[in-house]
């Protein structure tokens, strides 16, 4: 099993902490060793889009690191205070400056190695013109036959495009995909 531990002090009163299961639980948790405050460590939840204009898709080149100059669909960390579609917008905005009408969230991915879960919703975009923010490097239409499938950046992108691109060949609905990623 995959343990973060990403605590080694306590944010709440700075103390070290150490991992061992409280009495009314099942599992190892950051324990302060002053305070007593338990601390639990979820996976971060990161959201995009899968935004089409007719039959392209719009993927991002990374300007950032992790996956420097890998192409991406337009997607982020989710933040305090929004939903995952608000999230996935505001990735869809800050990353590649697009506007969109948003859709029903297509895929869902557990990437249990690094303690994430990666939502990708299916976007239709509302115009070809794009403004990228300062995480990317360039906004772009692809046809299917275009993805540059070796220099995508994450394999939740690869499996996310996959899915959709058989969906639309074989004419299935675009039903939610559930999915991990070992």
């Amino acid at each position: 099993m995959w343990i973060n531990r990403r605590f080694k002090f306590c944010p709440s009163c700075g103390a070290a902490v150490t991992y061992s299961v409280p009495a009314d639980d099942n599992r190892e948790r950051a324990t302060c060793t002053v305070c007593a405050t338990i601390h639990y460590e979820n996976p971060l939840n990161v959201v995009g889009t899968l935004p089409v204009w007719g039959d392209q898709v719009l993927l991002c080149k990374r300007a950032i690191s992790p996956r420097h100059g890998f192409w991406t669909l337009p997607a982020g960390f989710l933040e305090l205070g929004e939903s995952a579609a608000e999230g996935a917008q505001r990735e869809t905005d800050e990353e590649a400056g697009a506007q969109i009408e948003l859709q029903p969230l297509y895929c869902m991915m557990n990437v249990v190695r690094v303690g994430q879960i990666h939502f990708y919703y299916r976007a239709k975009l509302l115009s070809p013109v794009f403004n990228p923010g300062p995480e990317s490097l360039e906004a772009k239409l692809f046809h299917e036959h275009e993805i540059p499938w070796e220099e995508l950046a994450f394999r939740t992108v690869r499996e996310t495009l996959q899915r959709f691109f058989e969906d639309r060949r074989l004419g299935r609905p675009f039903d939610l995909h559930c999915t991990d990623i070992v």
